[in-house]
């Protein structure tokens, strides 16, 4: 992690927006189902607004500015999502006017993926389930987002 990186982090932290605030109030000290977020955290080249490490979740408040960057943010997602983190991406307004629902999206993704059933034991009688009645396990719940691409 470059000083420079480190410096522009601290300055971000020191000067957060109102909807950062807001939204800091409910992810600090572990007050969100347990789970540790950082704020204003450098990765790689760029300094993300939220981050939980050990759930590899990105969270990204954007205002006005980020609808003439549409391109770098898809470019700063990939590399994320190519670091192994999903990044959820919220308007400052939807903050601001849904919060509840901000958060339950959040929750959403913070959730692990239901194991996979166990394979029948070897020698023994396979019995049936709907599993097998019905084909393999959907991709939903997953961690497949919007159109059948994987959102690491």
């Amino acid at each position: 992690m470059s000083a420079r990186l480190t410096a522009i982090a601290r300055l971000l932290r020191k000067n957060s927006t109102d909807v950062e605030r807001l939204l800091w109030r409910h992810l600090r000290a572990g007050q969100f189902g347990g789970h540790k977020f950082k704020r204003q955290q450098p990765l790689g080249c760029y300094v993300v607004d939220f981050v939980c490490f050990e759930a590899r979740l990105i969270i990204e408040l954007d205002g006005g500015q980020h609808t003439d960057q549409v391109e770098a943010d898809k470019i700063r997602d990939q590399w994320l999502n190519d670091e192994g983190f999903r990044v959820l991406r919220f308007w400052n307004n939807e903050v601001l006017t849904n919060l509840e629902g901000v958060m339950q999206c959040m929750q959403s993704a913070l959730l692990p993926s239901p194991p996979l059933p166990s394979p029948p034991p070897r020698g023994g009688r396979e019995l049936p389930c709907e599993c097998q009645r019905f084909g393999p396990l959907s991709p939903c719940g997953r961690g497949l987002g919007r159109g059948g691409k994987e959102n690491k």
